[in-house]
């Protein structure tokens, strides 16, 4: 690094008006850490040639890495102009944003820049963070508006149940109810939240109410077939989880449920093409293992063994790769532990 930088260097001594020479050196002072020379260089570089491509984008850089945000995101912001479709570009207008506390801003460039490089990791957990702080914000405002509302109850309701507190959720969802008693969608994440908790009664009640509310909400009325399904109720979980994808095409985990629904009915060529098909698109690891083994059964009572043990031993294999992945995972939780309990305490006192 030292070596290209004094190339560059000598370059720009030798032929000051080249713009790419100033470019390439600011790069190499910025790799360096060397920002304030790096500044210079890509100043001189836009003097020479202004919106030499990425010019802007990596002043803005050297700005940001030295705290100077108003001019970072000018920078940024003339680069993200000149060339809209660079991708980089529009993430660091969004981090800049973020350091400067517009996460608003920030979502909206990232949100771009996700657009541009939908597969890039960076851009996505950028992304997502400003996101989680517009929600945050969002609810913050939400609160101090009005702590009573029902949309106060429903959010913590929604927190609970991310949180796996599904007696704490239903506690929350039953205090929005009772604030506005017909409101879409409320019985339904209630009844979902009952499921959890294994009452199923409730949950039935809870998912009937919400299709006197709203007749057209297919969640309702799929997870309605899976309490039938539950129940040993074959024909009317089958003819529950139809009418819901008529509404709603595309809910997840159907063809596994339809082909449980056909078992209980003894539809078992028919479970098989469900099942079939649930092991070659579910994407959830659990149901994708349990497609599988009820695809074993199913090839059971169709007489075609082979095919059964295989179906078996698929399974097996899923559900050894999936004990071993979480084996690993503990590993390195009780690592992480161990290593933060090896800390030295902090004694909270400034050292003199």
């Amino acid at each position: 690094m030292n070596t290209a930088g004094e190339g560059f260097e000598a370059a720009t001594k030798q032929s000051p008006g080249f713009a790419p020479a100033h470019f390439n050196l600011g790069l190499v002072r910025e790799e360096q850490g060397q920002f304030e020379e790096a500044i210079k260089s890509l100043q001189k570089a836009l003097s020479l040639k202004p919106g030499m491509h990425g010019a802007n984008l990596f002043l803005g850089i050297a700005y940001y890495r030295t705290n100077r945000f108003e001019q970072a995101i000018a920078a940024v912001k003339k680069e993200t102009t000149a060339y809209p479709k660079d991708a980089s570009a529009w993430m660091w207008q969004g981090l800049i944003q973020l350091a400067m506390d517009r996460p608003e801003d920030a979502a909206m460039a990232l949100d771009k820049a996700a657009s541009l490089a939908p597969n890039n990791v960076d851009i996505l957990y950028h992304r997502g963070q400003a996101h989680l702080l517009v929600s945050k914000d969002s609810y913050v405002r939400m609160f101090k508006v009005d702590p009573n509302s029902w949309r106060v109850h429903q959010v913590l309701a929604q927190a609970n149940s991310q949180a796996e507190r599904p007696m704490d959720a239903i506690a929350e969802y039953l205090e929005a109810i009772k604030l506005v008693p017909t409101q879409p969608g409320l019985h339904e994440e209630l009844g979902s939240e009952y499921s959890s908790a294994a009452k199923p009664v409730e949950a039935e009640a809870a998912f009937r109410r919400e299709l006197e509310i709203d007749p057209h909400n297919a969640l309702a009325r799929y997870k309605l077939g899976v309490l039938a399904i539950a129940q040993g109720d074959g024909a009317n979980a089958k003819a529950l989880i139809e009418a819901a994808l008529k509404e709603k095409p595309g809910l997840r985990h159907t063809d596994y449920n339809l082909g449980r629904a056909e078992m209980l009915m003894g539809e078992d060529e028919n479970a098989l093409k469900h099942f079939q098909q649930a092991t070659k698109i579910e994407a959830d690891p659990d149901v994708l293992q349990q497609a599988w083994f009820q695809l074993g059964i199913v090839y059971r009572h169709l007489h075609r063994m082979p095919e059964a043990q295989q179906a078996i031993a698929t399974f097996q294999r899923l559900k050894n790769e999936q004990a071993d992945k979480s084996q690993e995972q503990m590993k390195r939780l009780k690592a992480r532990q161990d290593s933060e309990v090896a800390q030295p305490a902090e004694t909270g006192t400034t050292p003199q």
